[in-house]
């Protein structure tokens, strides 16, 4: 095998990806892009289209998210992170651009071919959980199937395995109003799997629970991540939680995508004043992974060995006790070598 065909199988395969991607409402919102020769930067229309009375909720968005990974998108109430995500999904049509999934173009998709699409390859988990309060535990977690028209063994035995996957077995025949509200985020995450999409969107499926079941939600979150690999889009308006889960952040504000990047980027070289105000507050030695400042330089001869994702407060101890560098073991961050100083620049305020 020659170089370049091995480069090509390790580098990373966009799942979903947008271009040029506008949602506005207005009454004429069709009329600024129906315009032949009608070309202006997208801040300048944009602004065009606020002074006419209409509402650029998504404006010019364009990245892609790879396979397996997990690409937050987060903002204040009001950014558009949620309008944004809907346009992928196509709960809603966008204005203009591009939106593909695994290359086919999801915009020339007929309604009935969505539909498939989404009971099929996409999962979706909401805030509200959604459950459906006359349905058990086990009839919510395999409604999906029932949907697909999978006959009633063969889905109750596979959404009994999804059940274990979140820890609720033994609640099978519960009803959502007897379960808090952490089990029926479980129950929620477990219908989703149990549709089998490989694409999965999370719409702030945390923020409503206390403090203590969010934590446990995330690390319930990563773990199921770490078996299943799946490509995962997550909104949140919380930045702790989008740089302990994230590989990557697209940051809104007002529509427009104002810095996309890893927790490090986003943290460490904030690209203005709005993304360095919106991350002051979050403390980095804890937010910060021993992954996010890793490289391929070897570490030092007999370095103690840390997980990607450990904070590096953890290390500070180490340092302390004299280690100039860690051998950090890659998981879904990456590995290599760290240097002590590396480290010792977050404490700093300086990107290393």
């Amino acid at each position: 095998m020659d170089e370049e065909s091995s480069e090509t199988e390790e580098s990373p395969r966009p799942k979903l990806s947008c271009s040029g991607l506008w949602k506005v409402y207005g009454p004429r919102a069709e009329w600024y892009f129906d315009t032949k020769g009608y070309r202006i930067d997208a801040e300048d229309l944009a602004g065009r289209m606020a002074a006419e009375g209409h509402i650029p909720a998504v404006v010019d968005a364009n990245f892609e998210v790879f396979e397996g990974e997990i690409f937050v998108i987060m903002g204040l109430s009001g950014s558009g992170k949620s309008t944004l995500v809907r346009c992928l999904s196509r709960l809603v049509d966008p204005s203009a651009g591009h939106v593909f999934l695994d290359g086919e173009d999801l915009l020339a998709a007929s309604q009935r071919e969505l539909i498939e699409i989404r009971r099929k390859r996409m999962g979706m988990v909401f805030q509200g959980f959604g459950l459906l309060p006359h349905l058990t535990v086990l009839e919510n977690v395999a409604f999906p199937l029932r949907l697909q028209g999978i006959d009633r063994g063969e889905r109750d035995r596979h959404a009994r395995e999804m059940i274990a996957q979140v820890g609720l077995e033994g609640r099978e025949n519960a009803y959502p109003a007897q379960l808090s509200g952490g089990q029926q985020q479980r129950v929620g995450i477990a219908r989703s799997l149990c549709g089998g999409g490989d694409l999965w969107f999370l719409d702030e499926p945390f923020s409503a629970l206390d403090p203590l079941i969010r934590r446990q939600m995330q690390d319930e979150f990563l773990r199921l991540q770490e078996q299943l690999q799946k490509t995962i889009i997550f909104i949140t308006h919380d930045i702790a939680e989008a740089c302990r889960i994230g590989d990557r952040i697209a940051l809104m504000r007002a529509g427009r995508i104002v810095q996309l990047g890893t927790p490090a980027d986003i943290l460490l070289r904030p690209a203005n004043s709005y993304v360095a105000a919106f991350t002051r507050e979050v403390a980095l030695t804890q937010a910060i992974r021993a992954g996010d400042l890793a490289n391929a330089a070897p570490a030092p001869e007999g370095a103690p060995i840390v997980d990607a994702d450990a904070p590096i407060e953890s290390l500070l101890g180490e340092i302390a006790r004299g280690a100039q560098g860690f051998e950090v073991r890659a998981n879904r961050r990456a590995g290599g070598g760290l240097s002590a100083e590396a480290v010792l620049s977050v404490l700093d305020g300086a990107a290393p």
